[in-house]
Parts: structure tokens; C-alpha cells; sequence
């Protein structure tokens, strides 16, 4: 399986020649599909929504499509699911994880993912990174008080009707995006330390000039900025 796991997407000429190393053609000759579902949990979601498809949609792909996990429990499979096939590459935009993650379950997307994913590669943004990763981190105590998925190092408080904590766990890390990011203070080296003690897998904290590549398994760090790697142990 091939994986480009992004804190904030394509945003520099290293991670875009990754990406064209993955696909093993120009980015003109592929054909993508982007699943922007994550961002409608949030009050900015409609102006999340809009930066992440013009984010992907003006990279200059062959052929370029959205696919909405939200419409796939009402439509018939065969409607979505050949284009999906046929596509070199799935992009999923970030958001809120955790809805991201019920929406995974919820449409069926997941059981069919690890099966498209051996003959294309998974582009993933924040959240879309998280997803496939070896787990999610919630709050303990407001889980246990309140009964909602919060993560605090974000600040991020999933749906309570529409909420999961599942990961596909494709890959045997973790991974923290937006390091020293203004809009996410928490996330520093500091606290990110404080993190990995709670997994006993590598976690990585990148920033948003940040992907890791993994091609069956083996991890290259793709970077113009900051990142860490915490628990480290051969991939």
C-alpha cells in the first residue's frame, strides 16, 4: 500500500514530487478522487470545504471527483464505487476526526478501503492522515463525564450522535499533524512528548510542511519544516 500523510496537503515542491513518485505519473495523466467529508462537524466547515476541493481540484489532475461519505447509506453502491476503483489516488481532506471516523463506518467506506488501496495510493490531510493510522487519542475524563470524543490537544469536540474513535490501522503509528501551528498551540514538541507516552507505537508530530511517505510499511519523512518522531523503532 502507498500513503502520503499530510499535516495540510500538497504545500510544497518536496511533497508534491512525492506525491508524483506514488503515482508513478504526472499528475496530469492520474485521475483523484477527494472525499472532503471531515470538515462539516465544525463551524467553519462550509469555508474548510471550500479551501480543501480548491486545494486539490486545482492541482491540474486528469480527472478530478468528490465523493461525499454522507450520501453512501442512501444511493446504491454501484453509483460510487466503480469511479472510486478506477481513480489513481483517494484524497481525504481534514476536519473533525472523529466524525470523520463515523462516517467511515457509518457509509461502509472503511471495509472497502484496504482492498482499493492495493492498487492506488491514499492521500491524506490532518484527519484524512489520522484515519488509517494506528489510533486516535481521546480525553479520558470528559469521555468518561460527558459521554463526547474529546480530543484537548486540538480542542476538538466530535458530534455526540455521529462520533468514532475507530482507525483502519493500515499503518503501526500515529501521527499528530500541525506542529507549532498557530491555530493548534498545544501542539508542541513538549506536549507531543507527553503523547507518545500514552501509545507504544512511533508517533510522529509534523508540521504543515510535513508528510510521511509509506510504502508498504517502510516510512520516509518528506519535509521543508518541523517534525518529530517519538517512540522510534525500525519501520
Amino acid at each position: 500500500m502507498k500513503f502520503l500523510l499530510t499535516s495540510a496537503g500538497v504545500t510544497n515542491d518536496s511533497i508534491r514530487a512525492a506525491l508524483v513518485n506514488l503515482l508513478g505519473k504526472p499528475i496530469d495523466q492520474a485521475t483523484a478522487i477527494c472525499v472532503p467529508t471531515a470538515i462539516y462537524a465544525s463551524a467553519e466547515g462550509t469555508e474548510h470545504g471550500w479551501w480543501t476541493l480548491n486545494q486539490f481540484a486545482g492541482m491540474g489532475w486528469q480527472k478530478f471527483g468528490v465523493l461525499e461519505l454522507t450520501a453512501l447509506p442512501s444511493i446504491l453502491e454501484e453509483h460510487w464505487l466503480p469511479a472510486v476503483a478506477a481513480a489513481d489516488i483517494i484524497i481525504v481532506g481534514g476536519g473533525t476526526t472523529g466524525y470523520l471516523s463515523y462516517w467511515f463506518q457509518e457509509s461502509g467506506f472503511a471495509a472497502k478501503l484496504p482492498e482499493l488501496l492495493k492498487t492506488k495510493v491514499y492521500l491524506g490531510v490532518s484527519a484524512g492522515s489520522m484515519m488509517v493510522t494506528h489510533s486516535l487519542y481521546v480525553n479520558p475524563d470528559v469521555l468518561a463525564e460527558r459521554g463526547i470524543l474529546y480530543d484537548d490537544e486540538y480542542d476538538e469536540e466530535s458530534p455526540p450522535q455521529a462520533s468514532s474513535d475507530k482507525t483502519l490501522k493500515l499503518v503501526d503509528f500515529v501521527i499528530r499533524p500541525h506542529l507549532n501551528s498557530e491555530w493548534f498551540p498545544n501542539i508542541t514538541l513538549e506536549r507531543m512528548e507527553q503523547a507518545a507516552a500514552r501509545v507504544d507505537v512511533p508517533l510522529y508530530a509534523i508540521d504543515d510542511q510535513t508528510a510521511l511517505k509509506v510504502v508498504d510499511g517502510q516510512v520516509e519523512v518528506v519535509s521543508e519544516g518541523a517534525w518529530q518522531i517519538f517512540n522510534a523503532r525500525e519501520q
